[in-house]
């Protein structure tokens, strides 16, 4: 009964908890922000923005309901492999301690700083090191074929709902957790050693405040059907919700762009950036895929894809081994 009590309050604290992209609260925004864009900006009626905001082709498909058992799926399977992962706080006290050797004792830098500036450098530090890591991790989710084996099971998603974030294969969501854990381990270590226990972070209802403007001002869209791009110098800045469909395409002038969560620039730096370019009847999926929705397909054929994604081991009897000889 433990169990299960868990697992739906697990399960339910997606939408509860404001430290989670799908928050009722970021939900609802997103779908006013798509309704005024599409109603009073692009001109259609009530009944066309509502369709296509709600459509149940869209939130109905084979896709979609793929997404909603993955999700189930992954949580229950989650639930036994999270505790298993190292603590952050074990990874801080150790970067913590051999500050201390790196630097032969402890130093404290910026006394004269006002604890609200430290705050505020603290959020922008841990918001950067997590905009940036996702996308290093991104990036070599797409690049590196082991892991695109895995990763694919996100991109053969054919209808995306906000709901679709969460349509990812085990193994990546442990890699993702992982980093997690990593960044925010490297940033509360540093931090608690150079400035002591005077840092802390600056949210709104206990999410990261500059994540929490980027939720609601419609993160949830980029996993949509609802076109809204930016302006050309901000694509180059953020990553809009047509852009994070661009990279949904499967087009080939779409491949490997847009790899970005929040920030742009670092597509921009790593020359992945892909601007909407009013570009807009695309469609999304992986070419070839059969059984994109089949449990077989999203569970077990990564494993093997990823496996024969591996190098061949050299043979004994080649000539570089006998070079070595």
């Amino acid at each position: 009964m433990d169990i299960f009590l868990s697992y739906w309050q697990g399960t339910f604290d997606l939408v509860i908890n404001p430290q989670k992209r799908l928050f009722w609260g970021y939900l609802l925004s997103a779908c006013l922000l798509a309704f005024f864009y599409l109603f009073f900006i692009r001109k259609n009626s009530p009944h066309t923005s509502v369709r296509q905001i709600f459509g149940k082709d869209i939130w109905w498909s084979p896709s979609a309901k793929s997404d909603y058992l993955i999700i189930l799926i992954n949580k229950l399977v989650m639930m036994g492999v999270v505790p298993l992962l190292i603590g952050k706080l074990v990874i801080a006290t150790f970067i913590f301690e051999n500050l201390h050797h790196v630097f032969d004792g402890r130093t404290q830098i910026a006394t004269g700083l006002s604890d609200h500036t430290i705050a505020l450098i603290f959020t922008l530090s841990l918001f950067l090191l997590e905009d940036g890591s996702k996308y290093l991790v991104h990036r070599w989710l797409h690049t590196v074929p082991f892991l695109w084996a895995f990763h694919k099971v996100h991109h053969t998603a054919e209808t995306l709902t906000p709901l679709t974030v969460l349509r990812v294969h085990p193994v990546e969501g442990i890699l993702f957790a992982l980093r997690a854990i990593f960044v925010q381990a490297v940033c509360l270590g540093s931090f608690f050693f150079f400035f002591g226990n005077r840092f802390e972070l600056i949210d709104v209802l206990g999410a990261n405040a500059v994540l929490f403007v980027f939720h609601i001002t419609g993160s949830n869209l980029r996993h949509s059907h609802v076109w809204l791009p930016y302006w050309p110098f901000l694509e180059h800045l953020l990553i809009s919700p047509a852009q994070h469909q661009i990279h949904h395409s499967v087009a080939e002038r779409h491949y490997d762009k847009n790899y970005g969560a929040v920030l742009a620039v670092w597509d921009w730096m790593g020359k992945s950036l892909y601007l909407s370019k009013g570009e807009e009847n695309i469609h999304f999926g992986v070419v070839g895929e059969e059984t994109p929705h089949h449990l077989k397909t999203v569970y077990l054929t990564p494993f093997t894809e990823a496996l024969q994604a591996l190098p061949p081991k050299r043979s004994p009897t080649s000539s570089n081994w006998k070079q070595q000889e």
